[in-house]
């Protein structure tokens, strides 16, 4: 490692412990497969003082899903010999089903459950466990989309993979991750550790801020393929110099993870074998992040420079941040470029995705605009007055509408302003709404001195009523602040229909469910 190399890396890690404040964390680097940087520092158990050390267990989240494919990889040359198990595995699907690779690829069209237990009335920290992912796995009715066609982030896309490798082999997931990955990999101490209530060497996650304080995350949901897997910082550096040792086999294994993928069209997708495939500083990256409360995690490969970072925090730092961070220092180029922004004025205003009925609204922001669309807002560069984006959204206003370009989803929404007049009559939403989808899952408005508030409930309990924000005339959001899973699916949006005897139909989304129906009970 040069000097200049050598600098870099140790300032950009010693900078992390203060640019991302919490209990501990670990970072490492790996360049040509020898390991440049393997450092931790904090505590993984504040209460206890156990130390953060490169073999405490990391609960690694959605990073997780590279390693169930890679087990369907390793076990299944051609993984379309599994898309009539997937069809099992939705006995009330009224359309086909998405195949194997779709899930593998997040092309399914199927829902996130971890969204859709939300409608159900799952509470924030209750117990989620096999029987009630399997009950909302199989309540599935309709697809979102058609498995191919387009892109959505979905957990039991790998959940599914993982029960069907179960069913077809006789043998527990972990079990499978052990034969196939760990012991090739030499991931010594990495496990299945399913249930998030805690981990066997007593590493903590932590919820909280350097200005609140910190306290122990708590988790009581069960995880499998989707983003159970346990490991070490030293199991990561084992995976990364696997990766490099055997980047010349075009059989190996992660380059059979990294093949190119393509949607039904033959465009090229972003996402496949539970890897996102992107451009960093002008360099190919195959990368993926986990996340659940009081657990942050990243990491990145980029195969023509043979380097790799990985980060892991047990606090919500942004770990995907600091990976960056870090790989620009190793390639020594700036993280931010500069940039010349406008403000895209001619773009702001509330809207309704025509064919999602989603709310999109675009406000004012330092040097372009921020989209609140999807579950966290997505702040814009502002090209022109009638032009914002960025590499994963591009905004343009064409007349009186909106074109909203998702190239990673393979997708072009339009939005149409909404009617911000006031004047509606908001009694006429009290009452509860029903969904045949969804199980006779329900929603209930209710005014309380004036307010309108709205929650869910079904098989999973009440959720608890959050005011709803007005956006236009019959257009409000119902806010989700925190869920099961690490980040909320969003604002969901109301859409509510009137007819000549009043409010009787109420359309329910977010990013992750779409298109969900609820008619007055």
């Amino acid at each position: 490692m040069s000097d200049s190399l050598s600098a870099r890396l140790e300032a950009a890690v010693s900078a992390l412990p203060v640019r991302f404040p919490g209990p501990g964390g670990a970072v490492a680097v790996v360049k040509d497969g020898e390991v440049l940087v393997r450092h931790t520092w904090g505590y993984a158990n504040a209460e206890r003082r156990l130390p953060f050390t490169p073999s405490s267990l990391f609960r690694m989240c959605s990073i997780t899903k590279q390693f169930t494919c890679g087990v369907l990889l390793d076990l299944f040359q051609d993984p379309a010999e599994l898309d009539g198990d997937v069809d099992d595995r939705l006995p009330q699907l009224d359309e086909p089903a998405p195949g194997a690779l779709h899930l593998a690829h997040n092309q399914s069209g199927l829902r996130d459950y971890w969204a859709v237990a939300m409608l159900h009335g799952a509470p924030v920290e209750g117990f989620f466990g096999d029987r009630e992912g399997r009950r909302v796995i199989d309540g599935t009715r309709t697809l979102q989309f058609q498995p191919g066609t387009s892109y959505s982030y979905v957990n039991q896309n790998f959940r599914l993979l993982s029960d069907i490798l179960e069913d077809r082999t006789g043998r527990n997931f972990a079990e499978l991750l052990q034969t196939s990955i760990f012991n090739p990999v030499g991931m010594e101490r990495a496990i299945l550790a399913a249930e998030t209530r805690a981990m066997p060497d007593g590493t903590v996650g932590y919820e909280g801020t350097v200005e609140s304080g910190f306290r122990p995350a708590v988790n009581n949901i069960w995880w499998t393929g989707d983003a159970g897997l346990g490991a070490s910082l030293d199991d990561m550096i084992a995976w990364e110099r696997f990766i490099d040792a055997t980047r010349d086999d075009p059989d190996g294994l992660y380059n059979r993870l990294t093949t190119p993928v393509t949607f039904r069209d033959g465009e090229a997708a972003p996402y496949g074998f539970g890897l996102q495939r992107t451009s960093l500083f002008g360099r190919d990256v195959t990368m993926h992040g986990g996340a659940l409360r009081g657990w942050r995690s990243h990491r990145l490969h980029v195969a023509s420079e043979r380097l790799s970072v990985v980060v892991m925090f047990n606090h919500m730092s942004p770990a995907q941040v600091a990976a960056g961070q870090i790989l620009a220092a190793a390639l020594g180029v700036p993280y931010e470029p500069d940039r010349t922004t406008q403000p895209p004025h001619e773009l702001y205003g509330t809207f309704i995705e025509r064919e999602t009925g989603l709310s999109a609204r675009i406000d004012p922001a330092p040097g372009g605009a921020k989209l609140r669309y999807l579950m966290v807002p997505e702040m814009l560069e502002g090209v022109s007055a009638s032009r914002a984006e960025t590499p994963g959204v591009q905004i343009v206003r064409q007349g009186d509408e909106i074109r909203m370009e998702r190239p990673g989803e393979n997708r072009v929404g339009i939005l149409t302003a909404c009617d911000e007049t006031a004047g509606e009559d908001i009694e006429a939403l009290e009452g509860v709404y029903r969904c045949e989808e969804l199980d006779e899952a329900e929603v209930t408005i209710e005014l309380a001195g004036g307010v309108v508030y709205g929650g869910f409930s079904g098989f999973l309990g009440n959720g608890r009523m959050e005011p709803l924000q007005r956006l236009a005339r019959d257009v409000w959001v119902l806010p989700c602040p925190r869920a099961l899973d690490h980040t909320a699916p969003g604002d969901w949006t109301l859409l509510f229909e009137r007819d000549s005897s009043g409010v009787n139909t109420v359309k329910v989304g977010c990013w992750l469910a779409r298109d969900l129906i609820y008619r007055r009970a």
